[in-house]
């Protein structure tokens, strides 16, 4: 079997099972079927999915600074799914906050989204993800050409916007925001090395 064809009924299946498992235990959790959210089972389940959004988002900033130092080319082929992912979790995040802890009541998220700083920027966030996810497939990316590369450049100020959501939601332990501030600086350093090394 080539290594096309592998990737394709193989491992891409495998990844796609692996990336949708800390769903299926919020889920799961939810229910007491495989543990439990804790006492505040609303903000548990929400910081589950906004560091599982970071974690996914930094894994598709990952592939290209992978695939460079490996030769491995065809790690390529996982960007889209860990990418649309992304998307997933960050919307997962959101509908928990919007839902369960603002109850869909009109006055207090928009009283969140005016008053609260890091709420609108994971909203910023999530509206400049969504137009990625809603561009992501093969047929809108021939059809907008370059501009397509201009959009997708954005993936990194979402990047930014995420772990800065984070940074200012948190109140005095900054050690996680910074592990993940940490990781973004390396990926997007890495990048702008390339940038300046290539010829003119």
């Amino acid at each position: 079997m080539d290594t096309l064809r592998q990737i394709r009924l193989i491992w891409k299946p495998a990844v796609f099972a692996a990336c949708l498992l800390p769903f299926a235990l919020a889920v799961g959790d939810a229910f007491e079927i495989t543990g439990r959210l804790g006492a505040n089972p609303i903000e548990e389940i929400m910081d589950r999915f906004g560091n599982w959004s970071l974690r996914f988002i930094l894994l598709t900033l990952a592939v290209t600074p992978l695939r460079r130092l490996s030769g491995w080319n065809w790690l390529a082929r996982f960007r889209r799914m860990l990418g649309l992912f992304t998307f997933f979790y960050v919307l997962m995040h959101f509908l928990t906050w919007l839902v369960l802890d603002q109850g869909l009541l009109m006055s207090a998220i928009i009283e969140d989204l005016v008053k609260r700083p890091f709420i609108t920027i994971g909203f910023a966030a999530l509206l400049l993800l969504t137009a990625l996810a809603a561009t992501s497939t093969a047929a809108v990316r021939r059809r907008m050409g370059r501009r397509w590369q201009l959009l997708h450049n954005l993936v990194y100020v979402i990047a930014i916007l995420g772990v800065w959501h984070y940074w200012w939601q948190v109140k005095k332990d900054i050690s996680e925001p910074l592990i993940y501030a940490a990781i973004l600086a390396v990926l997007l350093g890495a990048r702008l090395w390339w940038a300046l090394r290539r010829p003119k």
